[in-house]
């Protein structure tokens, strides 16, 4: 599997459907992708890859199928947006969250749904992209040292 095109992902419904190239066939990209949803692991489709079991030939065409998979198979629908902060940042994925004047985060890798974000709150958006911007910079100068 490539990386996660989390910079083509689409919050549909109560997930985010994330794409990604799953392989090649006569130099031609064919197209999956992972869901998150809204309410994490109660939901059937949280960081499962590809539940229609249909491939794609773009990221458009793919979102398609996503998003026909979810309208038929979901177990719930969300009119609000879970995932409308989140931000692409050296390939990852932060998705911050706000809540009684608390600001937290989830942060994925490029090649993974595992939530690799610190325990920590802080007390605005901003202070928490600052944050996690300084240690994805400083984790990018650690490896460049290599």
């Amino acid at each position: 599997m490539g990386r996660l095109l989390y910079e083509h992902a689409f919050s549909y419904n109560g997930y985010l459907i994330i794409p990604f190239v799953f392989g090649k066939a006569d130099n031609y990209e064919i197209y999956s992708y992972k869901l998150l949803s809204a309410i994490g692991y109660k939901s059937q489709f949280h960081k499962i890859e590809n539940p229609a079991k249909i491939y794609g030939s773009n990221v458009s065409n793919i979102l398609e199928i996503a998003k026909e998979h979810i309208d038929q198979n979901s177990e719930f629908v969300s009119e609000s947006d879970y995932f409308k902060n989140r931000y692409v940042y050296r390939n990852s994925l932060i998705i911050v969250y706000r809540e009684e004047g608390k600001s937290f985060y989830d942060h994925y890798p490029p090649d993974s749904l595992n939530n690799i974000a610190a325990p920590k709150i802080f007390t605005s958006e901003y202070e928490c992209l600052s944050w996690i911007k300084q240690g994805l910079d400083g984790l990018n100068v650690r490896q460049k040292a290599r």
